[in-house]
């Protein structure tokens, strides 16, 4: 018996050995291993940085599978190419995530940056953060003293907020920009414009006749009612936080996303929210109704 397993075992090693000696040695990998390691090389120069996105835990990155456009190599770099928008809260910047000298590996991100508490003028965050909870009980305390590290624990709450806030609205088939990743108080999302930067306009900025804007305020309800059948409510939408890219309506702004039932205010909010919606098409004479809305949206919820 033993004669015979080592008889098989001397030929299956020489079928290995002859299957390998018939194959070319495949060095793709290690090639592309050896160009993402040239890159260590480069410099970062003025405006830039390596990409964060190595740094960052699973958690942090945006829900899978990961759109093809999402760069997710380790010899990025992150440039920056101007501001987009300035807000009480947060700064928008636009951003060029690139593998240097590959051009199928860059992409154009859109950087929202939070400011910490003393550098903003979120009035009205308690009605949005209501129903809301901290994990972190030293977090808690800091919040409540108001100390340096409350500071940017609330900073970055918003930010992880928002960014929470796309990836469920994202899964949920919503019109939001698909969020890359989040890191302290800087969301990376969806760059929702053109190739040379310019950003898609706002539907407050938007010109159209009367059955463009019917199909818009559709579009509208349509994720309303993809939000409030999640249980949440926009919290604060109008025509300026609604983008019309490529046809579509796209929603932006959601760090004061708002759990309609959690929220003691959320039905207030959401109530606002169809008020301020309606008011708008219906100054463009878009038929549309506040309360018919709003009824139909609360019949949505869950």
């Amino acid at each position: 018996m033993s004669d015979h397993f080592a008889s098989s075992e001397a030929a299956s090693f020489d079928a290995t050995s002859s299957s390998l000696h018939s194959r070319s040695f495949d060095a793709t990998r290690f090639d592309a291993l050896e160009t993402e390691l040239s890159f260590a090389d480069v410099d970062p120069g003025e405006g830039q940085r390596w990409s964060t996105w190595p740094a960052i835990t699973p958690s942090e990155r945006g829900p899978e599978p990961w759109p093809a456009w999402v760069v997710t190599s380790a010899g990025a770099l992150d440039t920056e190419r101007g501001i987009l928008k300035t807000g009480k809260e947060a700064d928008v910047f636009l951003l060029e995530r690139a593998v240097p000298g590959d051009p199928a590996q860059s992409t154009l991100l859109a950087a929202k940056r939070y400011r910490s508490a003393e550098h903003r003028s979120f009035h009205r965050s308690s009605v949005y953060t209501e129903g809301r909870s901290t994990r972190n009980t030293r977090d808690t305390r800091a919040l409540a003293k108001k100390s340096d590290h409350g500071r940017e624990v609330a900073a970055a709450q918003w930010s992880f907020a928002e960014f929470t806030a796309l990836c469920r609205m994202w899964e949920r088939g919503a019109p939001v920009p698909y969020p890359v990743q989040v890191n302290g108080t800087e969301v990376l999302m969806e760059f929702l414009g053109d190739a040379d930067g310019t950003a898609a306009p706002r539907l407050a900025q938007v010109r159209s006749d009367r059955t463009e804007l019917q199909e818009y305020y559709a579009q509208v309800v349509d994720l309303m009612r993809i939000f409030a059948a999640s249980g949440f409510g926009h919290g604060d939408l109008s025509a300026y936080n609604l983008l019309v890219h490529e046809g579509r309506v796209r929603v932006i702004d959601l760090p004061q996303i708002v759990d309609i039932i959690a929220n003691p205010q959320g039905l207030d909010l959401l109530h606002r929210d169809c008020v301020n919606i309606c008011d708008w098409f219906a100054r463009r004479r878009v038929d549309c109704d506040a309360e018919n809305l709003f009824a139909e949206l609360v019949a949505a919820l869950y």
